[in-house]
């Protein structure tokens, strides 16, 4: 049993596949605690799905997929927030707008490439092909997004709870929402390389939701989170190594549900 856990980190890749799972695991829980909480999964989804077509353009173009996913998920966010600011359009249909959109472009910039294999990765997740380039952007992004809850965690957490108490002690809402869905998208980037664009979204949800069955409180919840989301990875990435028919991000998607269906069989009703 020792010696199964200890081969595979013999492995470089494999190292800097564990260490990328454990820092987006716990960036993303703590993320995902907000997005929970605030009813906001289905624009996390949207947000997610969104950065395909901004990394397909830049690989095409020879840039940084990175700054074409972020790109991407910026403008998903911005078209998102001016369509629903239009008369007769709620936030639902504004988001489901973009994220139709920004999907079909990805798609249709795949089709110029000469072949679809080329972007399985970006579809669906391969952790173990992560460099150092990669786990240093990660790192960063991972950096700037904790350390932008820790600095407005009390404005957030007021607002994530009741929004109208937020607004009367000047707590602004609605900034920050905004302020949430840029962390989003910063978390996404990060996300694209582990497990795709089609599954970081289970990320941010996933965990969190196991969070808020197990907490009582918002630190519970994300410590609660960060605790799925990391062994949900660390477990998924074993067996991605040794069962090749497993991808790593299917993998650990998988594997970040169990504690969570777990959870929802004995947690207390809330």
């Amino acid at each position: 049993m020792l010696e199964s856990l200890r081969e595979p980190l013999g492995e470089a890749f494999f190292v800097r596949a564990l260490a990328a799972v454990v820092i987006s695991g716990i960036t993303c829980a703590c993320l995902g605690a907000y997005v929970v909480l605030r009813r906001m999964a289905f624009v996390s989804t949207a947000l997610t799905h969104s950065i395909l077509p901004g990394v397909v353009a830049a690989m095409l173009l020879g840039f940084s997929p990175y700054l074409g996913a972020l790109g991407a998920a910026l403008l998903t966010a911005a078209g998102a927030a001016w369509l629903a600011s239009r008369r007769d359009t709620s936030e639902d249909s504004a988001v489901g707008v973009m994220l139709s959109v920004m999907f079909a472009a990805g798609i249709a910039l795949m089709q110029q490439a000469n072949s679809w294999r080329d972007f399985a990765g970006l579809l669906f997740g391969s952790v173990v092909s992560v460099g150092p380039e990669d786990l240093l952007v990660i790192g960063l992004t991972a950096a700037v997004v904790l350390t932008g809850l820790r600095l407005l965690h009390k404005e957030l957490e007021l607002a994530s709870f009741d929004e109208e108490y937020a607004r009367l002690l000047g707590a602004r809402p609605g900034l920050m929402r905004v302020v949430l869905l840029a962390l989003v998208a910063l978390g996404a980037v990060s996300c694209v390389r582990l497990v795709g664009a089609l599954l970081t979204t289970a990320l941010f949800v996933i965990p969190a939701a196991t969070g808020v069955l197990l907490g009582r409180t918002l630190p519970q919840v994300m410590a609660w989170g960060s605790a799925c989301a990391v062994a949900g990875g660390v477990v998924g990435l074993y067996l991605s190594y040794y069962f090749k028919s497993v991808p790593s991000g299917a993998g650990i998607v998988l594997c970040c549900a169990l504690p969570y269906l777990a959870a929802r069989l004995i947690a207390p009703r809330r």
